[in-house]
């Protein structure tokens, strides 16, 4: 089919953007030189949580949308979406952050936090299996009448002969596409383990810390994390990177001792001073960007999505 629109990306900025077309009546195709689970998105925790993402008046708003989106998709199975409760603790005095309301956030009494920390908050939030999450918004894309075709753009040029739309969800891969060098690949590793029976989630939020340590269960497993190395381009995992991150994480939860290593997921945060949501004419075809969203694509991406909808519907104009 010819195409009205066509997403640059099969991460879940993209797809979801997609979708949102998709559902508004739009003929969709998304390009992507790797399928959904090759993705960054594919390897992520992953949790709601606003993270490496500005500017924070634009970052809330579309917080919020994706949370109640999240949330309402939680309902059904098939999403690989669960509301889960737990803790994000401090090893140092600091205050909840300001995203804390949206989710009913609660100070932690000192009984409540984990050896060595001195302030934490409790809450719920959606806690997605990204693989599993990524395969429902492909599945709701093809319904929508969308489809996914495996190609490779050199340049965003090449693409504006495509379609009327063409949306850039590139996430890091917008430093080479889109020429942006104020894009920064910010290198995530996790190990997934067999789960011993934890149910709650936890996560490390000291202030300054150069290290990351979360506690994101499954069902059957468990995501441990993490890295955030910047500047870094490589997809291997490191073997001394996975020991060291199973060995903070049994540190705050020793019931992981011993726990079957199941495999390890690295991907590539799109870090950038701001969100990258504009638009630019290209002759007769509109340019739309949406990358740039740090360790919070998950988190923005149905408020984002949303957004670039309402844009190409203002550029289509009223329905005769």
């Amino acid at each position: 089919m010819s195409a009205s629109a066509v997403v640059i990306g099969a991460g879940v900025s993209g797809l979801t953007t997609a979708v949102c077309l998709a559902e508004s009546g739009m003929k969709v195709r998304v390009d992507t030189d790797r399928p959904p689970e090759a993705t960054t998105s594919a390897a992520a925790g992953a949790m709601w949580d606003p993270y490496l993402a500005e500017p924070s008046h634009l970052v809330e708003r579309w917080s919020r949308v994706t949370l109640s989106v999240l949330t309402e998709l939680s309902t059904d199975a098939d999403t690989g979406i669960r509301v889960v409760e737990g803790t994000q603790e401090s090893r140092v005095p600091c205050d909840m952050p300001t995203w804390g309301s949206l989710v009913g956030a609660r100070m932690c009494p000192p009984d409540d936090l984990r050896p060595g920390f001195v302030a934490g908050w409790r809450y719920r939030a959606p806690l997605i299996d990204m693989p599993r999450y990524l395969r429902y918004l492909v599945r709701r894309l093809v319904q929508a009448g969308g489809h996914i075709r495996h190609h490779r753009y050199s340049t965003l040029e090449d693409a504006m002969c495509e379609a009327p739309f063409v949306v850039n969800c590139s996430g890091a891969a917008a430093r080479f596409l889109a020429a942006d060098a104020s894009v920064q690949a910010v290198r995530g590793q996790l190990v997934v383990m067999e789960n011993p029976g934890i149910r709650s989630f936890f996560c490390d939020d000291t202030p300054g810390a150069e290290e990351l340590t979360y506690i994101y269960p499954h069902s059957d497993v468990v995501v441990l994390g993490g890295t955030s190395d910047r500047d870094t381009w490589e997809l291997r995992p490191d073997e001394a990177a996975a020991r060291e991150i199973i060995r903070r994480c049994v540190a705050v939860e020793p019931s992981l001792a011993g726990a079957q290593v199941i495999g390890q997921r690295v991907g590539l945060r799109p870090v950038r001073r701001r969100v990258r949501l504009t638009e630019e004419r290209y002759e007769g075809t509109l340019l739309l960007h949406n990358y740039g969203h740090g360790g919070a694509g998950l988190t923005l991406s149905w408020g984002c999505a949303r957004d670039i909808a309402e844009r190409v519907r203002t550029a289509v104009g009223p329905t005769p």
